[in-house]
């Protein structure tokens, strides 16, 4: 297997495992679609920079350390050089001592194979490979731990952001004066898996603020044109719209909402395209050098469009489809998604749910532009322009009930994604189906994404070709 592949494959292990931490413990903060997405950077920028020391025309990202003598331009430094820079990265962002007792074992484990692999022992003989991973990992955090993102106080907001809507509580038909401003954020209260009583905050206002790749600031790609107006007629006809599809869902539209969703205990969709960038890979035959860059430009596209949405979210704030339809629907019978085993029933326009599971009904941050339309396009973008076509070729195939709708007969549905393009569209149109996002939110998103990508390769190319 590919060595990147090998690391990538670990990285996802610890990513999943913060879902799984104790419902109180801070380290759960790791774990956003934001903060992963910036972890992932990290990991495959120190990655790229150990690697660039063993090429002849590349350039480092942050390496302050001198490109290694031709003669030592080998593949075993190489592989050395980029597993330690690749272990320095991972322990700082998943630190083994977050976890509990069981995946802290089996990650201490996987990480110390994985060196050992390449004969390098942690603690052990420092080799001039493994001493240029070390510089390569702490030139690169030096740098991100001072980017705005607030790693040392696990990610909390540095802005003062407070949402000018009070909470709404989801399991309770929405009070008529619940909202102050219906084309505003609203936090929501519901039981986790846990059944406490949760309100979420809003996951990182300030990422908008985050030093980015190859954008000049997060604001550089965001939208000029603001979402639908409350008083508008646009307004009303998006909310409708995502009643019409919630109330129609099909089969396959359901395995794709949730196929797509990459909550609580998943990769998140940051880490979803780092798989499906390890399948081009493998389908492709890549080698090290080339998968190298490969992750270097696709994990900061991803990384930079987690900072031009989240710069969208918090300048806009706009609303949720859950928020909206409960106001503008209240008093009326109206058809939805009337919970598991119910199907489409007709239901109190304020009681109106989306197709979520109940201990998580929606992200708990703003609608206006789509994180999954903006990471996918992103990642797309990327992998396309990248391998010189848009094929992808991928297929999944449900084999386990939905988590929402467990009666729901889905097990015979087979997605397939011909190409990345086709892969993106469906990931944000996935978040309609799921009656989490409205549509413009989605199509936005996908611009957004697709001009961030544009802009990460560009520079990734520049960095690799010495440009």
């Amino acid at each position: 297997m590919n060595l990147i592949v090998e690391w990538n494959n670990i990285l996802l292990e610890a990513i999943r495992a913060v879902g799984r931490l104790p419902l109180n413990s801070p380290d759960r903060e790791r774990g956003g679609p934001p903060q992963v997405a910036r972890s992932i950077g990290i990991v495959y920028t120190t990655v790229y920079d150990a690697w660039s020391a063993y090429d002849s025309v590349a350039k480092p990202v942050h390496r302050t350390t001198p490109r290694r003598p031709v003669g030592q331009h080998t593949e075993p430094n190489r592989r050395q050089a980029i597993s330690q820079a690749a272990y320095r990265a991972l322990v700082d962002q998943f630190p083994p001592d977050i976890y509990q007792a069981d995946f802290k074992a089996s990650y201490e484990a996987m990480l110390a194979d994985q060196l050992a692999k390449d004969g390098i022992v942690i603690g052990g003989p420092t080799p001039t490979p493994v001493d240029v991973g070390n510089q390569a990992a702490n030139d690169v955090l030096a740098f991100r731990h001072a980017d705005n993102a607030n790693q040392a106080n696990l990610y909390a907001d540095t802005t003062g952001y407070a949402p000018v809507n009070s909470p709404m509580a989801v399991l309770l038909p929405a009070a008529a004066d619940a909202i102050a401003d219906v084309g505003r954020w609203q936090a929501l209260t519901y039981l986790n898996s846990a059944h406490e009583a949760k309100t979420p905050k809003f996951i990182c206002p300030h990422w908008g603020l985050v030093k980015p790749f190859a954008m000049t600031t997060g604001s550089q790609f965001r939208p000029t044109t603001p979402p639908q107006s409350p008083l508008s007629q646009g307004f009303l006809d998006q909310a409708r719209y995502v009643m019409d599809v919630q109330a129609r869902l099909t089969p396959e539209q359901k395995v794709i909402a949730e196929y797509w969703a990459d909550g609580p205990n998943s990769e998140l969709p940051p880490g979803h395209w780092t798989e499906f960038a390890a399948y081009v890979v493998e389908r492709d035959q890549m080698d090290l050098n080339q998968t190298v860059k490969l992750y270097l430009a696709l994990a900061n596209a991803i990384f930079d469009a987690s900072i031009a949405t989240w710069d969208a979210k918090r300048e806009f704030d706009y609303v949720r489809p859950v928020t909206a339809i409960r106001h503008l629907f209240r008093g009326k019978r109206v058809l939805g998604w009337a919970g598991a085993g119910k199907g489409t029933q007709e239901i109190l326009g304020e009681a109106w749910k989306p197709f979520q599971v109940p201990t998580f009904p929606t992200p708990p941050f703003s609608e206006f532009t789509s994180g999954h339309s903006g990471f996918s396009m992103a990642a797309a973008t990327v992998l396309k322009t990248f391998t010189g076509s848009d094929r992808f070729g991928f297929f999944y195939s449900q084999d386990v009930p939905l988590k929402a709708d467990p009666t729901e007969p889905v097990t015979d549905v087979v997605l397939h994604w011909p190409t990345f393009t086709s892969a993106a569209r469906e990931a944000g149109e996935s978040r309609l189906y799921g009656g989490i996002h409205f549509y413009e939110g989605n199509v936005v998103g996908l611009d957004l994404g697709e001009k961030v990508g544009a802009a990460a390769y560009a520079r990734a190319q520049d960095l690799w070709s010495g440009a």
